[in-house]
């Protein structure tokens, strides 16, 4: 796990929208983008269509991740608390 695949890490905690991790890491849209791809792919995090609906099957997070909710998996979390 790199640096920004950590940081993104620490905000999933808790479901957070596309934008308070835009805000929050203050990064650009393509960054965020490519980096929740990468962990979403690794099934470190989850999708969600709003805070209480997770989104199941594929999704491509480059396209659609603009309107979406993250949240870390068990795996994810696992990953991240073991660096």
């Amino acid at each position: 796990m790199n640096d920004e695949e950590f940081d993104l890490m620490d905000e999933l905690y808790f479901v957070q929208p596309y934008g308070y991790l835009l805000e929050t890491l203050g990064w650009e849209d393509d960054l965020l983008l490519k980096t929740l791809q990468k962990l979403y792919s690794q099934g470190y995090i989850k999708c969600l269509d709003d805070p209480d609906k997770e989104r199941f099957g594929a999704t491509d997070i480059l396209k659609e991740g603009k309107g979406l909710y993250f949240l870390a998996t068990k795996n994810g979390l696992m990953a991240h608390n073991t660096l």
